[in-house]
């Protein structure tokens, strides 16, 4: 890719999304959107950073996290444009086969990351959204949901591109491990 999805402008982005064309799709969205939660958290963790243990430290977690998953926007796209390059490619010959398997086990394991990020994410969100300064509990409490919801929808990428062929259960155990997470940080503000 030329371009960095996380360079473009907010409507550009969501035009690519729309359009008939296999990338951007779910991965990026939900990269995209654990990022931006991610971003709400740093943003709470700043004015709560004086009331709470470990305040500046949870700044720098979210803004790790908000960083890496931005970049996992493009990362998910070009393991999607590899499986795509796969098929074409596959003409029944095994080695060729090999490279499907290959291609959508990679593409099993960017969202797998968007998800493990995004659990983080909720972790830290749910502590902002009990803990936080009460003015900005309404933003870390969106923060949760929105990673808890970016979470699950990784998790299930993971599981498409298992069933289409990338045969590695561990992923599918810690996708389904990185929602037991999120869960549990959406289920502390209710």
């Amino acid at each position: 890719m030329n371009a960095r999805y996380v360079d473009d402008r907010l409507g550009e982005f969501l035009d690519l999304v729309a359009k008939k064309q296999p990338a951007p799709g779910g991965g990026a969205v939900a990269a995209v959107t654990v990022s931006a939660a991610a971003g709400l958290v740093a943003m709470a963790a700043r004015y709560s950073a004086d009331r709470l243990d470990g305040g500046n430290a949870l700044i720098a977690a979210a803004e790790r996290l908000r960083a890496r998953a931005a970049g996992l926007a493009d990362a998910d796209a070009d393991a999607y444009a590899a499986v795509i390059d796969a098929y074409t490619a596959y003409d029944g010959d095994q080695r060729d086969k090999e490279q499907v398997r290959l291609a959508l086990t990679h593409a099993a394991e960017v969202p797998l990351v968007i998800a493990e990020l995004g659990a983080e994410t909720a972790r830290l969100a749910a502590r902002l959204a009990v803990d936080g300064k009460r003015d900005i509990r309404g933003d870390a409490a969106t923060a949760v949901r929105l990673a808890d919801a970016a979470t699950r929808a990784a998790a299930h990428l993971v599981a498409v591109n298992i069933e289409a062929g990338a045969d590695d259960d561990q992923l599918s155990r810690r996708a389904s491990g990185s929602v037991a997470i999120a869960r549990a940080a959406a289920a502390r503000i209710e």
